[in-house]
């Protein structure tokens, strides 16, 4: 990075900082903060740095497939993922998603999103040494490393946290704390809850220093005072230890939240891209060559903000949540009407706009869909929850789905749905079926789903991340029943260890194991042998004349392919262009059309991706 653009960011983040802040001192603080860690980079990630800076290819090849893991469920700890990587490599992975692994108090740890220490890793998976080792050997073998950063709130447990209950004033101000329920009863008139089953209402009080503090996930996550530099400065630095450590891409969790305003909704208000939009520019000075993910869960529209200006990038990366919601609404009613506005949006954003995709991840399945779009059917939000729901816990008459509700709460019908990608695709009922001698047809036809709904992940420009043990289609875990520390959070159902008994059955031939393992090998092997798949392409919604159907069509100089999905379990037909086309899945040739276009013929749950020739 030449001293002319160093110089150029510097002169923005003062001015930015100074426009929020106004605090030459604390601004001061914050320019030794980065001058710190910038010279305790080390070499080795400073030639990172290097080769990535300028080449967001990095981050944005078709050849890139990420998994995402709990360390604690892939081996123990953090020496056994190392110990593992050989199989991450089989598995064609080079983009590890690790799931939270920082110091937190159990049963108070919200899945890890609850940190008592940034610079800590949870001691029962081992040390920061064990973490940099981890990142070393991925670097060695070209797999990228990301990890989640929670932004918005520490733990009660954490130094802050407890000096503030000590009664330490400066340890307060980076909280919310009042006196009485006067100020946060105004809150609550403007802010809504986010689990308002498991943690109603956004503060808690504290008995034993008789405060209110602001607490809007769980009553043992004190929300942060961005509004306090000082929490911006420690917050980055923090931001930018991991960085060092040799963190690839950082995920910002729930970014909307972290600015608070009474009388607002404190969700996106402008100062969040301010703060936001300062973290990366810290990036860009210190480690030029990490990413930053956004957690942003709004309709694909309304999350360019996000993005920022491409001049002037937020986040580099989203989590592509819509779609992933969409996608499953579109399985349970076979009508891909929905999906196609949601990627006609997807599609018509700008060329800076990257996502992270995925079916699955460590979360719950939401169901924010645009209901002014399903009204127009008919489709009214409060009994679609309900069939939803009912369809992916296998309720609804007919259903093969296996999965559990999480935050279910009657009165609000906001429940959300859980359960491994196998479950809820029908794999599970398909061998229980299989186990009582009913054939094998509901099984055959859960593996074609699972495989149609990879396919259609692997298709869109982005990242596409598999959950762990999606490559083998390992079931629902309903162990967590009987554990006293998860027994209230049915996320747990799909958040089960890896099984690698289970993954050895990858070898024998026939196995459901080894048709899900190879079936997305062939997949990952042919979006990154084609241009078509890159970022670049230009990627448009394929009507195909059957509500069944969902098509992209993705064009790259002289590469043009059309990809059709059948999201229905019976034979359904879309009508594509005429030409020749050659399916690069099976490589047969398909019989030219004529000028009013051709036939394609998809059985229940196939997919083909169509190359012209």
């Amino acid at each position: 990075m030449s001293d002319k653009t160093t110089k150029q960011l510097l002169d923005e983040l003062e001015w930015l900082y100074m426009e929020l802040y106004g605090d030459e001192d604390a601004f001061l603080y914050f320019m030794k903060m980065l001058e710190k860690n910038a010279d305790e980079r080390r070499l080795s990630l400073k030639k990172l740095d290097e080769v990535r800076s300028g080449d967001k290819d990095w981050y944005q090849s078709n050849k890139l497939l990420g998994m995402m893991l709990y360390a604690q469920n892939f081996g123990g700890n953090l020496k056994e993922v190392r110990k593992n990587l050989p199989y991450l490599e089989e598995c064609g992975i080079n983009y590890l998603h690790l799931m939270p692994l920082l110091d937190s108090v159990k049963g108070k740890s919200d899945g890890g999103y609850a940190v008592a220490d940034f610079r800590k890793v949870r001691p029962k998976l081992g040390t920061m040494e064990d973490l940099e080792a981890l990142a070393d050997a991925c670097h060695e073998k070209g797999i990228a490393l990301c990890f989640d950063f929670v932004l918005n709130h520490t733990s009660d447990e954490h130094a802050w946290a407890k000096a503030a209950r000590a009664g330490d004033q400066g340890a307060r101000d980076r909280y919310f704390f009042y006196d009485s329920w006067d100020i946060p009863n105004k809150f609550e008139q403007t802010v809504p809850q986010v689990f308002p089953t498991t943690a109603p209402g956004n503060f808690t009080w504290l008995d034993d220093i008789q405060k209110v503090v602001m607490t809007t996930f769980h009553n043992y996550q004190w929300d942060l005072n961005y509004a306090n530099p000082m929490v911006f400065n420690d917050m980055t630095d923090n931001l930018l230890y991991l960085a060092n450590r040799g963190m690839d891409v950082i995920r910002l969790d729930a970014i909307p939240y972290i600015w608070k305003e009474l009388g607002t909704n404190c969700r996106n208000l402008p100062q969040v891209h301010t703060l936001v939009r300062m973290m990366h520019l810290a990036c860009q000075i210190v480690c030029p060559g990490v990413a930053l993910l956004g957690e942003v869960v709004m309709e694909p529209r309304e999350v360019v903000p996000y993005f920022g200006p491409a001049e002037k990038p937020e986040c580099d990366i989203l989590y592509n949540v819509t779609t992933m919601c969409t996608t499953w609404h579109t399985l349970a009613t076979r009508d891909v009407r929905l999906l196609q506005h949601q990627m006609d949006q997807v599609c018509h954003l700008p060329e800076h706009c990257f996502f992270q995709n995925y079916l699955r991840c460590h979360d719950d399945i939401g169901w924010g869909l645009d209901y002014a779009f399903l009204g127009q059917f008919g489709i009214g939000e409060e009994p679609h929850k309900r069939y939803l729901n009912d369809w992916f816990t296998g309720k609804w008459p007919g259903s093969w789905a296996r999965g559990e509700l999480y935050n279910d709460a009657e009165s609000l019908g906001d429940a959300r749905a859980c359960g491994t990608t196998a479950s809820l695709c029908g794999l599970e009922c398909g061998i229980l079926e299989a186990l009582d001698n009913k054939g094998d047809a509901s099984l055959k036809r859960g593996l074609a789903c699972d495989l149609m709904m990879h396919a259609w992940m692997f298709t869109q420009t982005g990242i596409p991340v598999i959950y762990s043990g999606d490559e083998i289609g390992q079931l629902n875990d309903y162990s967590y029943h009987d554990d006293p520390s998860h027994w209230d959070d049915s996320r747990y159902l799909h958040r089960g260890k890896f099984d690698f008994a289970l993954a050895e059955k990858r070898f024998e031939h026939g196995t459901l194991q080894q048709l899900m393992f190879d079936g997305l090998q062939k997949l990952k092997n042919i979006r990154g042998e084609h241009d078509v798949f890159r970022s670049d392409a230009e990627v448009y919604v394929y009507y195909t004349g059957d509500d069944r159907v969902m098509g992209l069509k993705r064009q790259h100089g002289d590469q043009t392919l059309v990809a059709l999905f059948n999201f229905s379990e019976n034979p359904a037909e879309a009508t594509i262009e005429g030409a020749v086309w050659r399916d690069l899945l099976s490589g047969r040739v398909l019989p030219p059309g004529d000028d009013s276009g051709m036939k394609v013929r998809l059985s229940g749950y196939a997919f083909c991706w169509l190359m012209k020739e």
